[in-house]
C-alpha cells in the first residue's frame, strides 16, 4: 500500500507540475513571447559563427588552397537545393541564360528537366527542338550526361553541363518506363527558338472549321499570338488548345490566356508565407471568347503555366480536359538580382485553381483520360465496287498511269506565278490538320471528336 500510495502520489506531484507550468504558460505570454524571441536570436547568431567558422576553417587548413568566392557559391547553391527542387542560386551564366529563355530563344537541347523523387527527370522535350527530334520523352529519368552520372547532381549542374556551343554533340543516358534497359541518345545542341504558338485548322465541313492551338509554352508572346489566332478565324466553331509538353513559364501570360476565355471570377490565386506574395488573379468580362468550345490536350510533361491553365479550365466548367494527369509544380518562383550578373530563384508561394485546390505534387487529372496512341481503322484490304463495274474501273486506272506517264515526258516551262501558286497552296495545307493526321494521335482524334459533341449541344441550345 506505501509503494503504491507513493507513486501515485509522486504521478499527482508531476500531473499538478505540469499543469502549474501550464497555467504559467497561459498567464504569461508576454514573457513567453519574449524568452522564445531571444531564444530564436540566439540560435540563430550561433549559426552564423559556426558557419563562419567552418569557412574559416576550410580556408586555412584545407589540402588546397581555395577561392572564397566560390566556396560561398557552392554553399548558396547546395542551400537552394535542400530548400525544394525549384529554388536556385544562379551565377552570371545562368542567371543569362533564364533571362533570354523567357524571351522565347536559348541555347541547348531543348528539354525542361526537374527532380522527381531524387532523380533528373525530363518534364518536357519542347517541340522542334533537338531533344523532342531525337525521341527524348516526358517522364524519362536521365541516368548520365555523356559519360557523368546525374545520381546527387543538381539541376543547375546538370543544365550547365547540357547546354554547350551550337552543332556540338551530347549524348543523354535516360531510364524510360517499358524499356527493359538504359537508351542512349545523341543529341546536336542548337539554339533553340521557340514559337510558342502554332495555330492551325480542322475542317469540320465545307464552310466549318476547329481551330488548333498549339502552346509549346509560355513565353512572352503567348497572349498576343493567341488573340492574333482568334481574329484571324473569327468563324471557327471551337478550340483545341494542346498542352501537351508544355513545361510552362510566365504567370502573367497564363492568366492573359485564360482572361481570353473565362469572362468571370478567380483564376488563380497564390498564397505564400508573408502578405506581399498573396494575389488572386481574377477573371475580365471585356473581350472574353465566353461562348465558344473548349477541349485542353495535357499529358505528365505538362507543369505549372499549362496546369493552371487546364486546371483553371476544368474547375470553371469552361472546358473539356482530355490526356493524361499532369506534371503537379504548382509553386511560386521569384527571381531576385544578387549584384549585377548573378540571382536567386526562391520559392515564395503555392498556387491555387478556382476550386481552392492546389496543383503541387497532385497534377491535373483529365475528364476524359486517354493515352497516346493511334487510332485503330477497320481494315478494308478489297475495292468496293460492284463486278459489273470492275472492268471499266481498272480500265480507268490505267489511263490514269498512261496520262501520268506522258506528263512525266513533257516539261513545259513553270513560270514564276506558277511556283508561287504552288508554294501558297503548300503553305495553306501546312496549316491544315488534316484526317490522317488526327488518325496517328488518338488523343488529337477524342478531343476533335468531343469538341464536336459541345459544337452540336451549343447549337441545339
Amino acid at each position: 500500500m506505501q509503494k503504491t500510495f507513493k507513486k501515485q502520489t509522486r504521478l499527482i506531484a508531476t500531473g499538478f507540475a505540469l499543469t502549474l507550468g501550464g497555467a504559467m504558460l497561459v498567464g504569461t505570454p508576454s514573457l513567453q513571447a519574449k524568452e522564445s524571441s531571444k531564444s530564436a536570436r540566439e540560435s540563430k547568431l550561433e549559426s552564423y559563427i559556426k558557419f563562419t567558422k567552418i569557412l574559416n576553417l576550410i580556408e586555412s587548413q584545407y589540402v588546397d588552397e581555395v577561392n572564397t568566392s566560390d566556396l560561398i557559391n557552392k554553399a548558396l547553391k547546395g542551400l537552394m537545393q535542400n530548400l525544394d527542387a525549384h529554388s536556385a542560386f544562379m551565377e552570371a551564366k545562368d542567371f543569362k541564360d533564364l533571362n533570354i529563355q523567357t524571351k522565347g530563344e536559348f541555347g541547348g537541347l531543348g528539354i525542361v528537366v526537374g527532380m522527381r523523387n531524387g532523380a533528373l527527370t525530363v518534364i518536357a522535350p519542347i517541340d522542334d527542338t533537338p531533344a523532342a527530334r531525337a525521341g527524348v520523352k516526358a517522364g524519362d529519368i536521365i541516368l548520365k550526361i555523356d559519360d557523368k552520372a546525374t545520381l546527387g547532381m543538381s539541376i543547375d549542374e546538370a543544365v550547365s553541363l547540357m547546354r554547350g556551343k551550337p552543332k556540338t554533340p551530347i549524348t543523354l543516358t535516360l531510364v524510360r518506363k517499358g524499356s527493359p534497359k538504359p537508351i542512349k541518345v545523341k543529341i546536336i545542341r542548337d539554339i533553340i527558338k521557340i514559337q510558342s504558338v502554332k495555330a492551325k485548322t480542322i475542317k469540320l465541313g465545307k464552310n466549318e472549321e476547329i481551330l488548333y492551338l498549339k502552346i509549346s509554352s509560355f513565353d512572352a508572346h503567348v497572349v498576343d499570338e493567341v488573340e492574333k489566332a482568334l481574329k484571324e478565324h473569327p468563324h471557327a466553331k471551337g478550340i483545341i488548345l494542346d498542352l501537351r509538353n508544355n513545361p510552362g513559364g510566365l504567370l502573367d501570360q497564363a492568366v492573359g490566356l485564360l482572361d481570353l476565355f473565362v469572362s468571370k471570377g478567380v483564376l488563380v490565386s497564390q498564397k505564400g508565407r508573408i502578405k506581399e506574395e498573396n494575389q488572386v488573379y481574377r477573371a475580365h468580362a471585356k473581350g472574353t471568347h465566353s461562348k465558344i468550345p473548349i477541349v485542353v490536350l495535357v499529358n505528365g510533361g505538362s507543369a505549372s503555366a499549362s496546369e493552371i491553365v487546364s486546371g483553371a479550365l476544368q474547375d470553371t466548367r469552361r472546358a473539356v480536359v482530355i490526356g493524361e494527369k499532369t506534371f503537379g509544380k504548382g509553386s511560386v518562383q521569384i527571381v531576385v538580382p544578387v549584384g549585377k550578373e548573378e540571382g536567386l530563384k526562391l520559392t515564395v508561394a503555392r498556387y491555387y485553381l478556382p476550386s481552392g485546390r492546389t496543383i503541387q505534387n497532385k497534377g491535373v487529372t483529365p475528364d476524359i483520360l486517354v493515352f497516346p496512341g493511334k487510332v485503330t481503322l477497320e481494315a478494308n484490304d478489297t475495292i468496293s465496287i460492284k463486278e459489273k463495274d470492275l472492268k471499266k474501273h481498272l480500265e480507268a486506272e490505267l489511263e490514269k498511269l498512261d496520262e501520268g506517264k506522258k506528263k512525266a515526258k513533257q516539261s513545259p516551262k513553270v513560270s514564276e506565278d506558277s511556283n508561287a501558286t504552288t508554294r501558297a497552296e503548300a503553305q495553306k495545307k501546312k496549316s491544315v490538320i488534316g484526317e490522317d493526321q488526327i488518325n496517328q494521335d488518338l488523343q488529337l482524334k477524342t478531343a476533335v471528336d468531343v469538341l464536336k459533341a459541345l459544337i452540336l449541344t451549343s447549337e441545339r441550345k
